[in-house]
């Protein structure tokens, strides 16, 4: 096994892996078939993981019961606490953790790190939530009446993560939905199944430390009927899940039809309109690492440049010479700068979106291949291509999860939002200008339609203090922070009456004489 991951999984913890159920201290012994993790760097095989079986999943969701009972009951801030000893566990695991990451899924390396970073910011917010998971107070129009509002845990939070970002998104919901004071059961991506044990193995470490019960975090590896057995299952009180759109709409219809509640984050199909105003000097870099960060596998990636006709030349120029500068292969090498797509399912997708292109008559700018011969060897490594497009083609208004940018002109600002906002998708958005009105007109109300527009950065890389989401067929639910903590709740209003009588509301007389 090469770039010491041997050395990496013992440290994490994980290590004579044949168990794919943990309900919190607990390891599993499945039984069920095995899936191997196969690393796009080099293509070796990393180790394989029994998937659960249906006993094993009623095993994790009654310890899960079992454990929402005693956690509802412990104060805010002590669960964050806890919370807070787990983010410690992760600033002393970064390197490890992230280097896993980035050799199981294929990111950069400072991608994989950065990951990591994203959950311990996210524990340090949780936190500080944990003291102010707030309720608003009311007036009664009763004399002697109070009113208010309060937020209970909803119980069993069931995560379905993404092989994208294998680890930050799961902590992205249960940092907050632990202070919530809510229970989660994470079924990771089969594509990604060893950051997923290596996160528990280090929770768990923290849960026995602290002489908590089991089930306060469990973890299930299983492939897509694990994931129906969950969004079905009314035990589970709210279904976090991460994917595609056509995997979205199958879990909100199963979670819908049980009245559950669900946050959905699908795809993107992201656009940074490029304006006669922008400074090139910011464009470059924040197009290029939108397009081909994560080798275009991110869900905010950079899909679409909507660029001014009178620059448009300009950009492909610009871009040709950066796209030029580029270095694909190992991505634990910091001197690359794109890695391998996840497997060779998403190889064929990029090829597949290829012919798409050139069946529609788009103009090539730059042609992508399949990079073949020496450091290329599991056959997961494209070259990141550009086209000259129409907004309307089919494919272009479809998500391909690989490294290829459209370039499309536009005449007015107006024309740019409406070819922004006239694909499917709704997650994120960005304009490139230094003149005010357009970056206003961007933000307004007849402007993008997404759930996240920035003006002058680009469509990747959220901070996890703003909340995470987007529109349309995006799925419209939010995860991180602003005041995305109240998914992971249940709103109770009181009112309590402090008199001696019972005045009825909205004047209402019941003499019973």
């Amino acid at each position: 096994m090469s770039h010491n991951i041997a050395q990496i999984l013992s440290k994490l913890g994980v290590q004579n892996i044949n168990t794919g159920a943990s309900t919190g201290q607990e390891w599993i012994e499945t039984s069920g078939k095995k899936i191997g993790s196969f690393s796009p760097v080099n293509g070796n095989l990393i180790a394989e993981v029994n998937m659960a079986e249906t006993a094993d999943y009623e095993s994790v969701l009654t310890e899960a019961q079992n454990a929402f009972v005693i956690w509802r009951k412990t104060p805010a801030p002590q669960r964050g606490e806890i919370v807070r000893k787990f983010g410690e566990e992760l600033r002393e695991y970064k390197q490890e953790l992230g280097t896993l990451v980035s050799y199981e899924m294929g990111k950069s390396l400072q991608e994989g790190l950065g990951e990591v970073q994203e959950m311990i910011d996210i524990c340090d917010f949780a936190v500080g939530l944990s003291r102010q998971l707030y309720g608003l107070t009311m007036h009664s129009e009763r004399p002697a009446h109070r009113m208010y509002e309060q937020w209970h845990p909803l119980g069993i939070v069931g995560i379905i993560s993404a092989f994208n970002f294998p680890v930050a998104v799961w902590a992205w919901n249960t940092a907050l939905a632990w202070v919530c004071g809510d229970v989660c059961v994470w079924k990771p991506s089969e594509k990604a199944p060893l950051s997923g044990v290596a996160c528990q193995k280090i929770i768990t470490r923290v849960l026995e430390r602290n002489n908590l019960p089991e089930g306060i975090s469990s973890l299930i590896i299983g492939d897509a009927e694990i994931g129906k057995k969950m969004t079905n299952d009314t035990r589970v009180a709210l279904i976090s899940a991460t994917g595609s759109t056509r995997m979205g709409k199958s879990v909100g219809e199963a979670v819908g039809k049980r009245l559950g509640k669900a946050i959905l984050e699908l795809g993107g199909n992201n656009a940074i309109i490029i304006s006669e105003h922008a400074d090139l000097d910011l464009v470059i870099p924040g197009v290029v690492f939108g397009a081909v960060g994560t080798a275009g596998q991110r869900c905010t990636s950079t899909r679409r440049l909507i660029i001014h006709e009178s620059i448009f030349e300009t950009m492909k120029e610009k871009l040709t010479k950066a796209y030029a500068q580029l270095r694909i292969g190992d991505p634990l090498d910091e001197n690359n700068h794109v890695g391998p797509l996840i497997d060779k399912d998403a190889v064929a997708m990029y090829e597949q979106a290829i012919q798409k292109v050139h069946a529609s008559g788009g103009k090539t700018i730059i042609e992508g291949e399949v990079l073949t011969g020496a450091g290329y060897e599991s056959g997961c490594y494209v070259k990141p291509a550009i086209y000259e497009v129409e907004n309307e083609y089919e494919i272009v208004c479809n998500e391909t999860f690989a490294p290829i940018l459209y370039l499309i002109k536009y005449s007015t600002i107006e024309d740019a939002i409406a070819k922004q906002n006239a694909v499917p998708q709704g997650l994120s958005s960005a304009i490139m200008t230094t003149n005010i009105r357009e970056s206003e007109l961007f933000l307004s109300v007849a402007g993008s339609d997404c759930g996240i527009a920035n003006v002058n950065i680009g469509t990747s890389g959220a901070e996890i203090g703003g909340a995470f989401g987007g529109e349309k067929e995006t799925g419209g639910g939010r995860e991180s922070g602003s005041d995305a903590w109240k998914a992971y709740m249940r709103r109770q209003t009181n009112t309590i009456n402090y008199s001696t009588e019972l005045p009825l509301a909205q004047g209402i007389k019941f003499d019973l004489g």
